[in-house]
């Protein structure tokens, strides 16, 4: 099998410069072969940067960055909005997420003329029974999108408040600076679900205490029924309406008993942090950076350099480690298409959001410009298979 992934490279293998090129001005971003990047902007609270590096054929991750109102109305209230919403199974679920929370977020503000944990946790239901009513729609002609699902990450800051909600296993991580030895310390603010954590599979046998099968160590991997690795989710209506695990969806998502309650949840984990001048930035990023750099090593990237491309930076780092995993140089990783690419990193997104004291502390009614940014990759028509897609699967999620 090897062998053949080796020659399947290199019919592959023709620098990815020769095919996608910078494209346009840095106003929404900028494109360059697999990577795309906005290596700095202005939102309500300070500066950000931006970077996705796309592995699969077709980007599963999807993110966004809105900044002024935070509510259809103009009475407010203000801050900035960051989403980072990591997809498996396809585009599907992702591109809802990126298509509708932000807006159901904003239609709840209004309605409670304020945020709060409330208006973000009811933002994500909708979001869910969105995408389960897109799903029942659809199963007549496309049953597999019952098998799409997404991790789902956001960053809400307002009025001095930064909250953090998050399904899945990406990661929002606070930079916080020691004045007395000018050290940043991580600060983890997301929690993650994914069944590799010893208390997440607890949570589960819990939850489930008549299925001793809730969670199968497979190939030293933990995955729900053996399946998947993250236990919450938007979408993956398969593994949360019985109905929808059934022919003719495919025999590998099937399960051979049925289930009376959903087996993956999407009640998302809501922090709350009162932000403070030594709050420095926030890192909010897929799994795929975090496969590659700890915590620490991602604030003191960021810490250790100028603030324009932090972003990038941080990927390309992360690339570097992914590389050196594989025994070959970073030069010919980036090479490698996408497809063939995802068999040595998976899509990478990072949104780094610096915080300016001075304007973080402001009241959420103080009016600021509208600014939206979208993270973006190589676009296929639909229906379009990608070049270089790999004819043999390596069982990754």
């Amino acid at each position: 099998m090897l062998s053949g992934l080796m020659n399947f490279l290199k019919a592959c293998w023709r620098p990815s410069s020769e095919r996608y090129v910078h494209t346009g001005s840095d106003a929404g971003g900028r494109q360059d072969g697999l990577l795309w990047y906005k290596d700095t902007g202005q939102h309500m609270n300070g500066e950000f940067s931006m970077a996705v590096i796309q592995a699969n054929n077709l980007l599963e991750d999807q993110s966004q960055l809105e900044s002024g109102p935070l509510s259809v109305h103009e009475s407010g209230p203000y801050g900035t909005f960051v989403g980072v919403y990591d997809g498996h199974g396809g585009p599907e679920t992702s591109r809802y997420i990126n298509d509708h929370l932000f807006q159901h977020l904003k239609r709840f503000a209004a309605e409670q003329q304020s945020m709060s944990v409330d208006v973000i946790r009811k933002a994500y239901q909708a979001t869910e029974e969105g995408f389960f009513s897109l799903v029942t729609r659809q199963w007549p002609m496309r049953p597999q999108i019952a098998a799409v699902g997404s991790c789902c990450l956001i960053g809400v800051i307002c009025g001095g408040t930064l909250y953090v909600a998050n399904l899945g296993d990406s990661r929002a991580v606070l930079g916080r600076l020691v004045r007395a030895t000018g050290e940043v310390l991580p600060v983890q603010l997301s929690a993650e679900h994914n069944a590799s954590i010893e208390s997440v599979r607890q949570e589960l046998r819990s939850l489930h205490p008549d299925d001793s099968h809730i969670v199968v160590l497979k190939h030293n991997v933990w995955r729900v029924k053996g399946l998947i690795q993250i236990t919450r989710s938007i979408g993956d209506v398969y593994l949360k309406k019985a109905e929808y695990n059934r022919e003719p969806l495919y025999a590998k998502f099937r399960l051979r008993e049925s289930f009376r309650k959903p087996i993956l949840s999407s009640e998302p984990s809501i922090s709350v942090h009162q932000l403070e001048p030594h709050d420095q930035f926030v890192i909010f990023a897929s799994d795929g950076l975090w496969e590659h750099l700890s915590n620490q090593e991602a604030v003191d990237l960021v810490q250790n350099h100028p603030r324009n491309g932090s972003a990038r930076r941080l990927v390309k780092a992360a690339l570097q480690e992914a590389a050196k995993k594989r025994e070959m140089r970073y030069s010919d990783l980036k090479k490698i298409d996408r497809g063939v690419r995802r068999h040595f990193h998976d899509d990478i997104t990072v949104i780094v959001v610096f915080l300016d004291s001075n304007l973080v502390s402001r009241a959420s009614s103080v009016k600021g410009p509208a600014l939206s940014v979208r993270g973006a990759g190589i676009n296929l028509p639909a229906n379009t298979l990608a070049p270089c897609a790999t004819p043999i699967e390596l069982g990754t999620n």
